[in-house]
């Protein structure tokens, strides 16, 4: 991680995309930033223009809370949108399901692998800027790393130890770093390849409950069970912005491709 000047993240406009049932527990921009992903716990994906704030579609029929995984990879156009070719499906088990996104409502699809090793519940993934591994965190405070290479029932060659509570958010840097967000109030940068500690992010007063990188990886976003977003120098593990805007408990957040804009989903 090279250091350089960065400029301040500044609230001036908020924009609220609030028509969701339930709380909203992830979001993702597409590649472009004119669209964006929100999952909520009313078990519905939502899609949204984001200089308007429109509503453009709503995708029902979860069962459980839909989480949003990465990369975005084109497949076929769904109202502007692409559509990640691969998806990982979590829930409250310790087994992780990989299947093949079909269709333009994103239908279950064909399951390609099924991942077994968790000690318990899974509840959160992301995909390596490669896309040949898969992340995943557990409430076994374990994180585990899948090879996606090799056409085998799931095997995971490598496992992340030293959060002293449950895994609640993974996210990968462009680079191939990871970033993963606890329980225990704390967040951790490792470099898998070497499976290293890279450094440790301190200062959340609540578990933490969703990270970002921005586009160059420079710095991290976090929300935690709390009323603001933090934003990190992911050089020196220090927090350069507490952004307070929030109105209710901050559950997710996302920048844009760019990196001018960040997304929270909260409570409300």
């Amino acid at each position: 991680m090279n250091s350089r000047p960065r400029g301040k993240l500044a609230v001036g406009r908020v924009k609220f995309f609030g028509r969701h049932r339930g709380e909203v527990n992830s979001s993702a921009f597409s590649p472009d930033g004119q669209r964006l992903l929100t999952a909520s716990e009313d078990g519905c994906v939502y899609g949204w223009e984001t200089q308007s704030g429109r509503l453009l579609w709503r995708l029902r029929g979860h069962k459980v809370p839909p989480l949003l995984s990465r990369p975005w990879k084109p497949l076929q156009p769904l109202y502007g949108m692409t559509l990640p070719r691969q998806a990982y499906t979590g829930s409250d088990l310790s087994e992780v399901e990989l299947s093949e996104a079909q269709g333009s409502l994103l239908q279950s699809g064909q399951v390609l692998r099924h991942f077994v090793g968790h000690r318990d519940s899974v509840q959160s993934s992301d995909f390596a800027p490669s896309s040949d591994c898969l992340a995943t965190g557990s409430w076994d405070s374990t994180i585990r790393m899948w090879d996606l290479r090799a056409r085998t029932p799931g095997i995971f060659h490598q496992e992340l130890e030293g959060h002293r509570g449950n895994i609640s958010c993974l996210c990968y840097s462009p680079s191939g770093l990871l970033a993963s967000g606890s329980w225990d109030k704390t967040i951790h940068i490792w470099k898998p390849s070497t499976r290293s500690l890279l450094i440790q992010l301190k200062g959340h007063i609540t578990w933490v409950k969703s990270i970002a990188f921005s586009p160059d990886g420079q710095q991290l976003a976090s929300a935690g069970y709390s009323h603001m977003v933090k934003v990190w120098d992911c050089n020196t593990g220090k927090c350069t912005e507490t952004l307070k805007g929030v109105l209710n408990v901050a559950h997710a957040c996302a920048f844009m491709p760019d990196g001018k804009l960040l997304v929270s989903g909260a409570a409300d």
